[in-house]
């Protein structure tokens, strides 16, 4: 959600901020703002809308010094506006914060009776109010920061700036995540590597409840009971091809374009040296002692899951549970023995996601996660984790990092059959050999971009899209019509095709295009059958199938888009291209925020 960075540098520590905030642009935010401390003066600029109004307020009003913090806000309590933007500054303290201070209330009354003032609609203002009350009662400003985050529930990371103070950060994690940059002679906080990476190389990770007093030669850190705690210092090495649009106009071009190589790189990496088996990284799973998968995840992650689903029980023979994590946790459902919890999610760091691993650990046999962030917190606190090598993901809407987890959920279902003897190893060989084909074959699908741009400007007038789908397909279509919304701002909805007459069929007018995924694969007929009762309605249908498929059923559609021919266990990986590319296409046609589309966060670490 919100982005933090803080410097305490040899140089102008303002344009190093901007310059590391808009590195945490693709986490979502409404305003932005960065304080510093000059000869011991504390000051801040703060400005509503993209990062280039925080740039031009500060060519006319500059602000000198070279220990700072900065801040992208996602807006939870109180409307974007100045007043409400970080850093919060209250005396000689400024704070910035992602997170939800929960018992905010009670704390703002108690300071309220005490007679002191609030300005602005947050929960981050009362931390900066109850910092400057410790330090007016005689606290030195290490103690008040940290007396003030005794008083505090809910989830943050949190940076400290003291008037007077220009070689002092204090920082703190409690649920979100944050990170210490180590220079030379310098030090740097960040909400993710990615913000720091033009600064360092070396990286410190917090802990949970870890707090962190940093000056430009030193990094104290205390756990959650006070007690001075050592953290390992990683060398992280992130390209910075990763975070430039490479010749793309928008990130999400970009990364849709990677998905070939990407996808290569997964496969080999769990393929074993002969390349005729799945080979885990790390501490192996056992799938003969598994009696059932929990897989829990949120957002395009959980369309994954839903995948993966079909493919643990129709391979593996595995009973699957799914949910969505925000529900999970709050179900407290039972874990039976013999349970492998799965987690998958991009960020490694969904707070509704690692709540529910927690609530996992300790009951079930083995927690395995899925993530992109091998350095995460949900990762960190897996008995496995299994990278899934998508590189680092800008745009918000997920897309190269979707279809990597889907490679690797199928992996390791390839995996979980060999275990339990239900595929034969011939079968396993047959579906390895048709993995390594498939960039190839994604490629070709990304050579059909031009027919999926045509369509999309026809799609762009529409108000309403329904996406339909059978088995494998069914998920795709959730994510399909996931995609749009969140990018296009279409309301768009998705169902199991076989559920059209319970229901969505009379939503079916000549006004709403109805996008049909279907495959020539076992269910494609009765798939056909219910695009039938579409077209009857007058409903216009977008068929997007494959060549025999296209042959069979395209007769009175509105358009079609043919894809290549791929094993049928593989289509949800070649039909999410077409997803992304009509979201994508759409998007721009309606001159949308492909990259930072609104009310959205890459990273959600906050319920």
């Amino acid at each position: 959600m919100c982005g933090i960075v803080g410097v305490l540098g040899n140089h102008e520590a303002a344009p190093i901020l901007v310059e590391a905030l808009k590195r945490l642009e693709y986490r979502g935010y409404d305003s932005a703002g960065i304080a510093t401390v000059n000869h011991g003066t504390l000051d801040r600029r703060r400005a509503v809308g993209k990062l280039v109004n925080l740039s031009d307020l500060l060519v006319h009003d500059p602000l000198r010094g070279k220990s700072g913090i900065g801040h992208t806000r996602w807006a939870t309590h109180g409307v974007p506006s100045v007043v409400n933007a970080h850093p919060h500054q209250a005396g000689p303290v400024a704070v910035v914060h992602n997170g939800i201070i929960e018992n905010f209330r009670e704390l703002r009354a108690e300071l309220q009776d005490a007679g002191i003032q609030f300005v602005t609609e947050t929960d981050t203002e009362t931390v900066a109010l109850m910092t400057q009350r410790y330090i007016a009662e005689g606290l030195e400003p290490v103690e008040a920061a940290r007396k003030t985050l005794s008083r505090l529930d809910g989830a943050f990371a949190l940076a400290f700036l003291f008037e007077g103070e220009d070689d002092l950060i204090v920082a703190a994690r409690k649920g979100s995540p944050l990170a210490i940059g180590h220079g030379e002679g310098e030090m740097f906080v960040g909400s993710d590597a990615i913000a720091l990476a033009p600064l360092t190389d070396r990286i410190t990770y917090l802990e949970e409840g870890d707090s962190a007093v940093l000056t430009r030669t030193s990094l104290e850190i205390r756990n959650k009971d006070g007690e001075v705690a050592n953290r390992e210092v990683r060398t992280i090495h992130l390209d910075q091809a990763q975070v430039d649009k490479g010749g793309h106009k928008h990130f999400m071009a970009k990364e849709i374009a990677e998905q070939p190589n990407v996808i290569g790189e997964a496969v080999r990496h769990y393929l074993s040296n002969d390349g005729n088996a799945v080979a885990l990284p790390g501490d192996d799973i056992d799938f003969t002692k598994i009696e059932r998968l929990t897989m829990v995840a949120c957002g395009t992650a959980f369309y994954a899951c839903m995948t993966a689903k079909y493919w643990f029980e129709q391979l593996a023979r595995i009973p699957v549970e799914i949910d969505v994590a925000s529900e999970f946790r709050y179900r407290e459902p039972p874990i039976p023995k013999g349970t492998l919890a799965l987690f998958v999610s991009q960020s490694g760091e969904t707070a509704d996601t690692l709540a529910a691993l927690r609530y996992c650990e300790g009951k079930a046999d083995k927690i395995v996660s899925v993530v992109n962030v091998p350095e995460s917190s949900i990762a960190r606190e897996s008995d496995v984790a299994l990278p899934i090598l998508a590189g680092t993901e800008i745009g918000v809407a997920s897309t190269k990092a979707f279809t990597c987890q889907l490679t690797v959920l199928l992996m390791l279902a390839l995996k979980a059959a060999t275990d339990r003897g239900t595929m034969t190893p011939e079968e396993v060989q047959e579906k390895l050999n048709a993995l390594r084909t498939l960039p190839g074959i994604l490629n070709t699908a990304l050579e059909r971009e031009s027919a999926f741009k045509a369509v999309a400007r026809k799609l762009a007038e529409s108000r309403d899209i329904l996406f339909l789908g059978r088995g494998l397909m069914y998920p795709l279509a959730l994510e399909g019509a996931l995609k749009l919304k969140e990018i296009s701002y279409i309301h768009a909805e998705a169902y199991a095709s076989g559920e059209l007459k319970h229901g969505p069929i009379a939503l079916i007018d000549k006004h709403v295009p109805v996008v049909v995924m279907a495959p020539r694969d076992g269910l494609f007929d009765k798939t056909i059958s219910n695009m039938q009762e579409v077209m009857a309605r007058n409903g216009k249908v977008l068929l997007i199938t494959d060549g025999e498929g296209a042959g069979e059923g395209s007769q009175g559609v509105w358009d079609v888009v043919t894809l290549p021919e791929v094993d049928d266990v593989l289509t949800p990986i070649l039909y999410a291209i077409p997803a992304q590319l009509l979201a994508y296409h759409t998007a721009v046609a309606k001159g949308t925020d492909v990259d930072q589309p609104r009310n959205l966060a890459k990273s959600v670490t906050v319920e």
